[in-house]
């Protein structure tokens, strides 16, 4: 599966940061200091809608990440599945009348021109589950054939109870992780399982539904969290930088995930940090597909409304705030880039050198976005009010708020 094409991130004077960042598994900031080459795994949509900008807020989180990375003048190793057949995907085509694999398909060509609109980064590795079922299977082979997994009824499990560190990504307790796990495609009521918390791995074939040849496990399809652990084990390995999605995949998907691995290799951590974006609300509730009160980046870009407007009402939340989308959100973020560009179309202005250098502190301190914004709004402020002399400034500001916040001016 191809991802969508990258824009040039302009390379800017001396060097940026290492990231502090917070880490769901520890409650806490941690600096992280990858090698040479920052390795990064983002869980990627179920595509049987469009981009809301909940998701646009999560990738923007991780966008972030990597263009820190980079202006530290690192690689960045990012990987990204599509999770191209699961419950909701089947659901939506069937109440809707079209052929699965065709809506995956549409969906998925949509969130690539929403990611490109966006100027987001395209994963080195665009992976969907469908293409890694081949890798899946002999995973799950190997946690049955080790005691992790257990059958029930052709359907196999993985029994969390096979690895010690089980609860140390999310840190919730039994009763808040049952709870979540029923309303998060879970299935803790099931009987015959050996702890209502263990996840399916393989799910036998069922009538009317798609499957794939298992190997010994049987015709079926792969469960959730191991189609991501395949894939980062495969393109990333063991042990890398960060680990990243919304709030809601910390239990159960990636608590899961990391059990799962740490089973498979007997290895600890799977990643070294679990960075999770907070949630956009809409009239009071979180946005969701099954809730339908959703904000589509593609409606708006159909308006005629500015890519580089909704990446900055996105810009202007903290990206672990849970925050409400509204239309004086994104009326702001129109008229503050409205307000850059007329400060960079200048021939000259204030010196911007500080300028850069508190975009890459408030970037480095956890993604403190809205304090870079408000960095770029003084100088805006300063160049309207008082002009300056440096022919370069413009220039440099308007590269450097495209090279670490995405932002073409």
């Amino acid at each position: 599966m191809h991802a969508w094409p990258a824009s040039e991130v302009p390379a800017l004077p001396g060097k940026g940061r290492d990231l502090r960042i917070h880490d769901t598994a520890t409650d806490g900031l941690v600096t992280l200091d990858p090698g040479p080459v920052a390795r990064i795994y983002v869980c990627g949509i179920t595509p049987y809608d469009a981009t809301h900008m909940g998701h646009a807020a999560t990738y923007n989180a991780f966008d972030l990440v990597q263009r820190v990375w980079l202006d530290t003048k690192r690689q960045v190793h990012y990987v990204q599945n599509v999770t191209d057949v699961d419950d909701p995907l089947l659901e939506r085509a069937t109440r809707d009348g079209h052929d699965w694999t065709e809506l995956a398909e549409r969906e998925t060509a949509l969130f690539r021109e929403d990611m490109t609109a966006l100027r987001m980064l395209p994963p080195q590795h665009y992976i969907g589950a469908v293409e890694a079922i081949p890798g899946i299977v002999p995973l799950v082979e190997r946690l049955r054939d080790a005691g992790a997994a257990y059958e029930l009824e052709g359907d196999v499990y993985f029994s969390v109870e096979s690895d010690p560190h089980f609860g140390e990504v999310s840190r919730l307790d039994a009763e808040a992780m049952r709870l979540l796990s029923a309303e998060r495609g879970g299935d803790p009521e099931r009987p015959g399982k050996k702890n209502p918390l263990d996840p399916m791995l393989w799910m036998a074939a069922r009538e009317g539904e798609p499957s794939w040849d298992g190997g010994s496990l049987g015709r079926g399809r792969p469960g959730w969290h191991i189609e991501c652990v395949a894939i980062a084990l495969d393109h990333l390995g063991m042990g890398f930088d960060v680990q990243g999605g919304g709030s809601d995949l910390a239990f159960p998907h990636h608590e899961m995930g990391a059990s799962h691995a740490q089973a498979l290799t007997g290895e600890h951590p799977f990643a070294k940090a679990y960075v999770h974006a907070g949630m956009v609300a809409l009239d009071g509730a979180k946005m969701s597909k099954s809730k339908g009160n959703l904000v589509f980046v593609s409606k708006l870009r159909r308006d005629g409304v500015d890519p580089a407007a909704i990446r900055l009402a996105l810009l202007s939340h903290h990206y672990r705030a849970d925050w409400e989308w509204t239309d004086a959100v994104l009326r702001e973020a129109v008229e503050r880039v409205g307000r850059w560009r007329a400060a960079v179309s200048r021939p000259d202005g204030p010196s911007a050198d500080a300028l850069v250098e508190e975009i890459r502190a408030a970037l480095a301190d956890d993604l403190d976005a809205p304090s870079a914004l408000a960095a770029v709004d003084r100088w805006a402020v300063l160049q309207e009010a008082e002009g300056g002399t440096d022919e370069g400034a413009p220039g440099l500001v308007s590269r450097a708020v495209d090279a670490l916040l995405g932002v073409a001016l």
